[in-house]
């Protein structure tokens, strides 16, 4: 059962690090699934406002409106984890140089 949870979780955090580098429209539609609960996702307004943010990043208008409207439902230390953890997943997603 302990390698099912940590294949799980590896799976997970590849495909998290996968749609950091796709679009904005990617990012965006996780977003939707975290605040949403869409699937087997929990409603998590950190990891939406994270994929929002993301979104925006890449130039969308959608996910700027939709980080903001998540950010009223938020406190400013929410807001904050979820801004670390963009930045954390940005830097782990930059080519490393060799």
């Amino acid at each position: 059962m302990a390698n099912s949870l940590k294949s799980a979780q590896f799976l997970i955090e590849s495909r998290f690090c996968y749609a950091a580098h796709q679009s904005a429209d990617d990012c965006f539609e996780l977003g939707v699934a975290y605040s949403c609960g869409t699937g087997d996702l929990p409603v998590d307004l950190i990891e939406a406002h994270k994929w929002f943010n993301l979104a925006a990043l890449k130039g969308s208008e959608e996910g700027q409106a939709m980080r903001a409207e998540v950010a009223e439902e938020m406190t400013a230390r929410e807001i904050a984890e979820a801004q670390r953890q963009a930045r954390a997943l940005m830097v782990a997603s930059q080519p490393r140089a060799a």
